[in-house]
């Protein structure tokens, strides 16, 4: 009984400390202002070294500088004069049938169509050796390329592809709004407001020349392929032309060798010309066909069609390509300006978080004392 009653006061007794305990864990939020207000200069001190180093950095860090301009489809009269001369070479590619009519080839349509030549264009631009040639051939360029040459360790090949990939990246072609293929927006980024505006124009140039000399190059092709294909047409028919007059030689021989030895010197109504060796023109007319055809040497005369291939093959002869026209691949809609906003640094967002990352590290630091110090009062 006295046991039990020796007990009861010990639990008692426990019961405030542990109270006390839970207490001096649990955090005063009055404590934690304090602690803050009393560390305030340290927090001051941290948030202006780091808006000093956030603002050194946001005036020295490379800036970068985008142009724009947007481009569509070109118009027919931005391209006529070349569309003048793809279409004069139209009659070497139709076939004048028979009996009159020409069924047109639409070969050199694409040499013509807008989209085709636009799309050119667009893919050129974007081209990555494209790209290559016109850093290779820029200042701004090479001075970031020898800079990295003259810093580089051991793997010089690797940083060069890197920095190539990277400004690879700083010239695009892209749809002015998704799912759209006639509009694009041309960007070209560089280290000031003139280089962008400056190179995007001379890019843009200089991939406006290479699709001029791409057309020119694949109507020559065209061309070519077509000169070829009419010169095997040419040479099988004048062989078979050949055969059919040997044929046709022949057969009159016999036939005059038949008539001779039948004494049909005359023609004669009564025998058919539908024999394999007709005999009814008689023999003087007969060795008169055997003169006639000895003596053929236009094959057009067995094969018409002759004709025709040798107009288109003279044709082709006498017209040839002016790659000195000038004509458009494309037609802004916006024409190439100088930025207003540089791309990066974008110092207001640096010195703005330099603020926020020296004020929160100066509270860190602050609250991590405060920790520290209650334990050790505990």
């Amino acid at each position: 009984m006295n046991l039990n009653q020796s007990n009861h006061p010990t639990s008692s007794n426990q019961q405030p400390a542990m109270d006390a305990y839970y207490q001096d864990d649990e955090i005063d939020l009055r404590d934690l202002f304090v602690a803050l207000w009393k560390g305030k200069f340290l927090i001051i001190i941290s948030t202006f070294i780091f808006a000093c180093v956030a603002v050194v950095y946001a005036l020295n860090a490379q800036e970068w500088w985008s142009s724009k301009a947007r481009i569509v489809e070109p118009q027919v009269n931005d391209f006529a004069i070349y569309r003048q001369q793809v279409k004069s070479f139209q009659p070497i590619f139709d076939t004048y049938q028979d009996d009159g009519t020409v069924r047109v080839s639409k070969e050199l349509d694409n040499l013509v169509n807008p989209s085709q030549i636009f799309a050119q264009f667009v893919r050129s631009f974007n081209a990555t050796a494209n790209k290559k040639t016109f850093f290779d051939n820029n200042e701004t360029f090479l001075a970031f390329k020898n800079q990295l040459e003259q810093d580089a360790d051991a793997d010089t090949d690797a940083q060069q592809r890197r920095l190539y990939s990277e400004w690879y990246q700083k010239i695009s072609a892209s749809p002015a709004e998704k799912g759209r293929r006639d509009e694009y927006s041309l960007s070209l980024q560089a280290t000031t407001q003139l280089d962008s505006y400056k190179l995007l124009n001379d890019y843009v140039a200089m991939i406006e020349k290479k699709v001029k000399a791409d057309a020119f190059r694949n109507l020559q092709a065209t061309l070519d392929a077509k000169q070829v294909q009419l010169q095997q047409q040419k040479t099988i028919l004048e062989s078979q032309a050949k055969q059919v007059l040997s044929v046709e030689l022949q057969r009159a021989k016999y036939a005059y060798d038949i008539a001779k030895a039948a004494s049909v010197n005359s023609p004669v109504q009564n025998l058919g010309d539908k024999e394999l060796f007709a005999i009814n023109l008689g023999a003087k007319a007969i060795k008169a066909k055997i003169t006639a055809l000895e003596s053929v040497k236009n094959l057009a005369v067995i094969e018409p069609r002759l004709q025709q291939i040798d107009a288109k093959l003279d044709l082709m002869s006498k017209l040839s390509i002016d790659d000195n026209i000038n004509f458009k691949s494309y037609r802004f809609i916006q024409d190439v300006e100088q930025p207003i906003n540089r791309d990066a640094p974008k110092r207001a967002l640096i010195a703005v978080l330099g603020v926020l990352f020296g004020g929160m590290f100066g509270v860190g630091i602050v609250l991590v004392r405060f920790a520290f110090g209650r334990k050790e009062d505990n």
